[in-house]
C-alpha cells in the first residue's frame, strides 16, 4: 500500500488528553467579561457558579451531591480525596493501568496504609471485581483506564448498602460513559478529557456519604491548605459555589462552559455517550477487519469507547520482539504526524507499545473513518521499511 489515501481527517486531533476542541470551537466564541477580574468579584464567582450548575446539569449529577471545583486537574481532586478521607477504614485499591497504579503508590507507599489491599489486573483486563469489598471497605478505581483502553462494566459490583466510600477516578468516563451515582461517594474528573476542554482544573463531586466523612473524620497526618476542604468540622461550602480554593484560569473556565453549552445543545449526555459509541464503533469494527492490529482491551464488554488501546498483531512484526513492535508503533505515530493526518496517538509511555485513539464526543466520525487507511498506509510502510531493513 503505497499510494497516499484520498480523505484526509478534517480535524486531526486524536490525542486522549488534552483532547479535541468540540466541533466548530473557537476562541473567538468564548466570554471574556470575566477575565482581568477577580475570581472573587460577583462577576467570577457567577461564571464559576454556571460552570458547576451547567456540570450538575449535563452530567446528570443528583442534587444534594456537592459539585466543586479544584486545582490541579483530575490528580488534584483525587490527592485531595485520598489524603483527607482515607484511613477511616480499611481500603481495596484497583489497579489494571498507569494512573490506577498512581493512587496505589500514594496510598501504599506515600500514606503508608497498612490496611491498603491492592486487586490489580495486567494491561487490556480488568481484576475481578466481586473481590472487593464495598460493604466494609473503601475503594479506590478508575472507571475507564485511560492508558489500557479498559472499563468497568457497570456499577453491578458495588454494594449498595456499603458503608465504605466508593472514590471513582472517571476523568476520562465522565460524559461518555453512564455514572451509576448512587454506587459513587466520590467522582473526580479533568476538563480537558470528553468535553476538549483546557487542562489545570479539576472537578470533585461528593455524596452525603462522602461529606459526612470529612465532617467526622480527621487524618492522622497534616493536611496541606491546598487540600482542605473543612473548617472547624464543617464542609466548606463556598468551596462547592464557586469560591474556589486558589486562583482558577478565569479564560479556561470560560472554555469550560463554552464546551457545556455545546453540549447541551446537541442533546445532552445522552447524545454525548452516544457519539463517544458510534466513534469507538469505527475503531473497533476497523480492528476487527485489520490483521495487523489488535484491541489492547481483551474482553470486547470491558472495552473503552474514550481512549481506544490498540497494540500490533502482525506476525511478522511481532516475531521479531518487543523492541521491534515498539519501532513499529513509533514509525506509525511519526509518519502521521508528518502527514498531519494524525497527532499525539502513541501508547501512553507505561502501557505495552502500540496506538492509542481517543474517540470522545468532540470528535467527528468522519475524521475516524478517514484515518483508518491512513493507519494501514502507515503501517505499510512500516512494514516494508523493516523488510528492506532484513
Amino acid at each position: 500500500m503505497t499510494d497516499l489515501p484520498n480523505a484526509r481527517p478534517r480535524a486531526p486531533f486524536f490525542s486522549s488528553g488534552p483532547c479535541a476542541k468540540r466541533p466548530g470551537w473557537s476562541l473567538q466564541n468564548l466570554r471574556t467579561e470575566s477575565l482581568g477580574r477577580s475570581h472573587r468579584a460577583k462577576l467570577g464567582k457567577a461564571r464559576l457558579k454556571l460552570a458547576i450548575d451547567l456540570t450538575r446539569e449535563v452530567l446528570e449529577v443528583p442534587a444534594d451531591y456537592r459539585i466543586g471545583i479544584v486545582p490541579a486537574s483530575d490528580t488534584g481532586a483525587v490527592e485531595m480525596v485520598l489524603w483527607s478521607m482515607l484511613g477511616a477504614r480499611p481500603v481495596d485499591m484497583l489497579a489494571w493501568e498507569s494512573f490506577g497504579e498512581g493512587w496505589v503508590t500514594d496510598v501504599v507507599k506515600q500514606l503508608k496504609l497498612a490496611d491498603a489491599r491492592v486487586i490489580n489486573a495486567p494491561y487490556g483486563e480488568l481484576p475481578d471485581l466481586y473481590q472487593v469489598d464495598t460493604k466494609n471497605r473503601d475503594v479506590v478505581f478508575t472507571w475507564n483506564g485511560t492508558t489500557s483502553g479498559v472499563r468497568v462494566p457497570n456499577a453491578d459490583w458495588i454494594a449498595a448498602d456499603r458503608e465504605g466510600l466508593t472514590i471513582c477516578d472517571a476523568t476520562s468516563a465522565a460524559f461518555a460513559q453512564k455514572l451509576d451515582f448512587a454506587k459513587l461517594d466520590v467522582v473526580t474528573f479533568s476538563w480537558q478529557k470528553v468535553l476538549g476542554g483546557e487542562a489545570a482544573h479539576g472537578m470533585l463531586i461528593l455524596s452525603p456519604r462522602a461529606v459526612a466523612r470529612l465532617e467526622t473524620y480527621k487524618p492522622a497526618w497534616p493536611l496541606p491548605k491546598i487540600f482542605r476542604m473543612t473548617k472547624g468540622g464543617k464542609l466548606i461550602e463556598g468551596i462547592f459555589e464557586g469560591e474556589t480554593i486558589n486562583t482558577p484560569s478565569m479564560l479556561a473556565v470560560e472554555d469550560y462552559i463554552d464546551a457545556l453549552e455545546w453540549a447541551k445543545s446537541i442533546g445532552g449526555l445522552e447524545k454525548l455517550m452516544a457519539k463517544a459509541d458510534a466513534n469507538a464503533k469505527v475503531i473497533h469494527d476497523w480492528v476487527a477487519r485489520t490483521p495487523w492490529i489488535a484491541n489492547l482491551a481483551k474482553v470486547p464488554a470491558t472495552a473503552s469507547n474514550t481512549s481506544v488501546c490498540l497494540v500490533i498483531a502482525d506476525p511478522d512484526v511481532v516475531g521479531q520482539g518487543p523492541e521491534v513492535v515498539a519501532q513499529v508503533a513509533k514509525g506509525i505515530t511519526s509518519r502521521l504526524d508528518k502527514e498531519g493526518v494524525a497527532f499525539d496517538i502513541g501508547a501512553y509511555r507505561d502501557a505495552p507499545a502500540g496506538l492509542r485513539i481517543w474517540c470522545g464526543a468532540t470528535v467527528e466520525q468522519s475524521d475516524l473513518e478517514a484515518l483508518t487507511p491512513w493507519l494501514d498506509w502507515a503501517f505499510a510502510q512500516e512494514k516494508a521499511k523493516l523488510a528492506k531493513a532484513a
